[in-house]
């Protein structure tokens, strides 16, 4: 499922119009997006939790080269599932 296609079923689900869902879900990524940029953690009950982590500097391999390379410390952005999410999943 894509985007388009995620908010055409929110839409029809919610009984809203695509254009008013579509400004939702923007708004909500926006604002999740916003919220780790902070730093912050954003926790959806029944559905999981966006935060960052930081990745510590390693060292990796050119596969076309093998020529050892250094990849450097970043802050990345993660998703745990809730228990409720992955139980619906498994089902």
């Amino acid at each position: 499922m894509n985007k388009t296609e995620l908010i055409a079923a929110a839409a029809e689900s919610a009984g809203l119009t695509k254009k008013d869902t579509e400004r939702v879900l923007n708004a909500a990524i926006d604002a999740i997006t916003a919220a780790l940029v902070k730093g912050d953690k954003v926790q959806l009950s029944g559905f999981g939790t966006f935060e960052t982590k930081e990745r510590e500097a390693r060292v990796g391999r050119n596969p076309h080269t093998k020529e050892a390379i250094t990849i450097p410390a970043a802050r990345v952005p993660s998703f745990k599932a809730s228990k409720a999410l992955k139980d619906n999943v498994a089902k």
